[in-house]
């Protein structure tokens, strides 16, 4: 950490966000220098429909919000509605258009004077509606009421881990080991991203996912380790075998789990999209400090520590920690299971498949303001009436125009037919600006496109441009650049890009987990149930958020609500962590069956014994990312909550109905089938674990717990 401190953070450029047109216009206006301003929009409404803009108390009113944002210093460039041309077909509403002066990216601090002055000439018209939006006063306005969102959640996160480990350990230090690595992991990961920025540039979203997954799995590592260490304590070996025995097993699961996590997040870096291969480079990471820090730190501290890691007693919580380990809830659960596995599986399987159905209707779009934030906010409200008076004109579309001489006759020429053509084509009602920048020999084109917020319309709207207008218009210049840039370009540039990229890291995640398993457990027919089993955990949890957040089925139940679609990049982000999280407790319940089945044990018996002594262990671990998954599904943002709802969701469902039923019921189905390596997959090498030898009496101690020597 100390290093990447010093190294600093290279963050992800604006250009390198996305491909296609939207990056090549990013690319243009970079190379040339231009500093695009924070733009600012007041909208000047009659409330009843009584007043035009003709009118004179409407021009008055318009003539008082320049006078009164243009005396506050902090814009330039402010545009009447008479000179601009941007008075709605109707005649009641009117848009003035300014600049903020300075950085675009600190104009949120700035714009505070100038929201006060509109608010002044609001209350001297009060038959008018006068309201400001633009990018300055909605970053102003989502950091008043949003900005501690993130951080509450962070910050909550490692107090409700800690609560949940007291519970499943009765004991304070030994709750307080996992959280201690877990934030060292995170703490170490920060400083090699900041290192690894240099290579592969980083963004403050690569750093949330990074703490929610550090978390996850450092808490997850450890508390396998340690609750097998005092297992094999409580049964009666001595510390140092004990262990021994949990590095031999525990250790070898979390390293099988660790590698196959770190394989599925790599699966982010072929989708080609700066944030994503951010994120998976970042949660590779983390999983693999938290992995070697579960098989070597840990072991050293809990031989350090030795008996005093029961220090800090919870006297009420005595009584969980004692005994054999095995849980009487899923005790009684498995007995039903491998009672009658066939009922089981189908009753699962279905359950599982009916719950997974509505993803079949899946509609992914980047969500506009008001799906994103709702209507509670009055700057929602204000983006609503604008689309509603000017549709496209609050997100406008941006045509990039890049020519060797921009004031040339032809290219001058060729951006008036474009303007035309673009309002007779039917992809805008007007009006379309052009700005130039003569120095650089670029000019701006602002599109409001038909459709406005209704991203479906507005795309279709930008493909008329892209298709038609712009081939026969700037396209018949030589040597003239103009890719089409904005919201919806944005968004279909991304969409475009993921669905690319969905196939193979799909591919990639699975066939490496599936090669995975088979040399981890020498068993083709574990490789392809593993894979099967996470496939259909997966599918359920997009089954789950297609419902709530799509359909708006229950939604308000975790106070959210249907917005029709999913945030685009969720689906794929969703699959990639996911499968990597469930391989955590598959892989432990797994090496535990084969474990006992090693032993001599019946595979019915081995099952049983598997899954019932490491119950505890993976609902502890799932009810820890469950609940900081949850914390997430608080935030006030619908794409934060629908990433912290499916998160949350597939987990609950992956530790109790995969792991608790459908997989043991699998596994007795199959029986001595489990085991099935064909002859000419004999060579693959050998990386299964020495197996520990059972339980042996109690090791015999003096009245002050000391050991009696023999």
């Amino acid at each position: 950490m100390g290093i990447g401190s010093a190294a600093g953070t290279v963050e992800v450029k604006e250009s390198d966000q996305l491909k296609g047109e939207t990056h090549t216009a990013a690319r243009i206006i970079e190379d040339a220098g231009i500093e695009e301003p924070a733009s600012e929009t007041v909208l000047v409404q009659s409330r009843d429909g009584s007043l035009k803009a003709t009118d004179p108390a409407f021009r008055d009113a318009v003539a008082a919000v320049v006078k009164a944002v243009d005396a506050t210093g902090e814009v330039t460039d402010v545009t009447s509605p008479y000179d601009a041309g941007t008075i709605a077909k109707d005649g009641h509403s009117a848009l003035v258009q300014f600049d903020m002066r300075g950085d675009s990216d600190t104009a949120g601090e700035r714009v505070e004077p100038v929201l006060k002055a509109v608010e002044g000439v609001q209350k001297d018209h009060a038959s008018l509606r006068i309201e400001e939006i633009g990018g300055a006063s909605m970053m102003k306005t989502f950091d008043d009421a949003f900005g501690d969102d993130f951080k509450q959640a962070e910050y909550s996160a490692v107090p409700v881990a800690l609560g949940i480990l007291l519970i499943a350990f009765g004991a304070l230090v030994a709750a307080l080991v996992p959280v201690a690595l877990a934030i060292t992991a995170i703490m170490a990961t920060m400083g090699l991203m900041s290192i690894v920025s240099h290579f592969q540039p980083m963004d403050d979203t690569a750093s949330s996912v990074m703490l929610l997954v550090g978390l996850a799995v450092g808490v997850d590592y450890c508390l396998f380790y340690l609750r097998r260490e005092r297992e094999e304590r409580a049964a009666g070996r001595d510390p140092e075998t004990a262990l021994q025995i949990a590095a031999a097993t525990s250790g070898r699961a979390v390293i099988v789990s660790g590698v196959t996590v770190c394989v599925a997040m790599a699966g982010m870096l072929f989708t080609g999209l700066a944030t994503f291969e951010a994120m998976g480079l970042a949660s590779l990471m983390v999983v693999a400090v938290a992995m070697i820090g579960s098989v070597t730190v840990l072991p050293a501290l809990l031989s350090l520590l030795g008996e005093r890691v029961e220090k800090g007693r919870i006297p009420f919580l005595r009584r969980r920690t004692q005994g054999s380990g095995e849980s009487r809830f899923w005790s009684a659960v498995l007995k039903g299971v491998l009672a009658r596995p066939l009922v089981s599986v189908l009753v699962a399987a279905g359950a599982l498949l009916a719950i997974a159905a509505p993803a079949i209707g899946m509609k992914t779009q980047n969500l506009t303001l008001d799906q994103e934030f709702g209507d509670s906010l009055p700057i929602v409200q204000t983006y609503n009436r604008v689309n509603e008076a000017f549709p496209g004109g609050s997100e406008p579309a941006e045509v990039i125009v890049k020519a060797d001489d921009i004031n040339a006759a032809e290219v001058k020429a060729a951006l008036e037919k474009f303007k035309e053509q673009a309002v007779s084509s039917g992809a805008s009602r007007g009006p379309v600006e052009i700005k130039l920048h003569d120095a650089q020999n670029i000019a701006y084109v602002y599109v409001p496109l038909v459709g406005g917020s209704d991203l479906d319309k507005a795309g279709e709207s930008l493909t008329t441009l892209r298709d038609e207008v712009r081939p026969a218009t700037l396209g018949k210049v030589d040597g003239v650049e103009a890719p089409i840039t904005g919201q919806v370009a944005g968004s279909q540039d991304f969409n475009d890009q993921l669905a690319g990229a969905v196939a193979p890291v799909f591919a990639f995640v699975v066939v490496f987990a599936f090669a995975l398993m088979l040399l981890s457990f020498r068993s083709l027919t574990v490789a392809i149930t593993s894979i099967v089993l996470n496939l259909l955990s997966v599918g359920a949890a997009y089954g789950i958020l297609v419902a709530v957040f799509q359909h708006g089925w229950g939604a308000s139940l975790v106070g959210a609500e249907g917005v029709g679609a999913i945030i685009t990049w969720l689906p794929l982000f969703l699959f990639v962590i996911l499968f990597g999280l469930s391989m955590d407790y598959h892989v432990f319940v797994v090496s535990r069956i084969r474990e006992a089945r090693l032993r001599g044990r019946t595979t019915n018996d081995a099952i049983k014994h598997g899954v019932v002594t490491t119950a505890g262990v993976v609902t502890s671990a799932a009810v820890i990312m469950v609940a900081v998954f949850a914390i997430f599904g608080t935030l006030s943002m619908q794409s934060m909550k629908q990433m912290g709802v499916g998160l949350a969701a597939a987990v609950l469902i992956d530790a109790t109905i995969i792991r608790g039923v459908l997989l043991p019921a699998v596994m007795a189905l199959l029986g001595e089938r489990n085991w099935y390596l064909p002859t000419w997959l004999r060579w693959l090498p050998d990386l299964t674990h020495d197996e520990s030898p059972e339980a042996i009496a109690p090791v015999a101690r003096d009245d002050e717990g000391e050991r009696v020597g023999v």
